[in-house]
């Protein structure tokens, strides 16, 4: 999963344009900006059908406008409960941010079963993850592990049975985007698709 920081409105939909020329139909983007709103409408207005997120929700009240937007999911860097019941409301899934065996008890007892392991490299990559999920595997728990994640480091991710994404900033990186590199995002997503299916 393509995980963005937009600093040009425009950048969104040259970004899912690109990916999809690769063959891939999902972006995230990140609310670290203040062209990232903005970058999530035009992308989505260009590219209706693309699977389209929402990053770094760290405020409850911005979830009825991503909603409004078209927005198909959220993610979320920790554990909020007022944003967890904010996308219960009004229906837009979320990854919520994981990292220790209690976050991922409370997230069951708050109803979500998909979340985000983060930051993942930093904390201690695949083998940290393999350990975390073992004693949740009876409950569904299944994760989006991001933070770090290189091209190289994806496929350990990929290997375990309770990863479903692997979101990765090196698809849709910033010094692709500042130079306008669109070409090789192409290329990464192919190779990623290519990566993804060998595991």
């Amino acid at each position: 999963m393509p995980v963005a920081v937009a600093h040009r409105p425009k950048d969104g939909p040259k970004m899912a344009e690109a990916l999809l020329a690769g063959g891939l139909n999902l972006l995230e983007i990140t609310l670290r900006t203040d062209a990232a709103r903005k970058a999530l409408r035009e992308t989505r207005k260009n590219f209706p059908d693309m699977l389209l997120g929402a990053g770094t929700i760290l405020d409850a009240s911005v979830v009825a406008e991503l909603v409004d937007d078209g927005i198909n999911f959220g993610v979320s860097p920790g554990l909020d409960e007022e944003v967890v019941a904010a996308c219960a409301k009004f229906q837009l899934p979320l990854f919520p941010g994981v990292l220790t065996p209690t976050e991922v008890t409370k997230a069951l007892a708050l109803g979500c079963k998909n979340l985000k392991f983060f930051p993942a490299e930093p904390a201690g990559g695949a083998r940290f993850l393999k350990a975390l999920a073992a004693p949740f595997k009876t409950e569904g728990v299944q994760f989006i592990p991001t933070g770090s994640i290189t091209k190289e480091t994806a496929p350990s991710y990929w290997a375990l049975p309770e990863v479903v994404a692997v979101g990765g900033s090196w698809l849709v990186a910033g010094n692709l985007l500042s130079a306008d590199r669109f070409d090789e995002i192409t290329n990464l997503a192919k190779e990623a698709l290519a990566l993804g299916r060998e595991h």
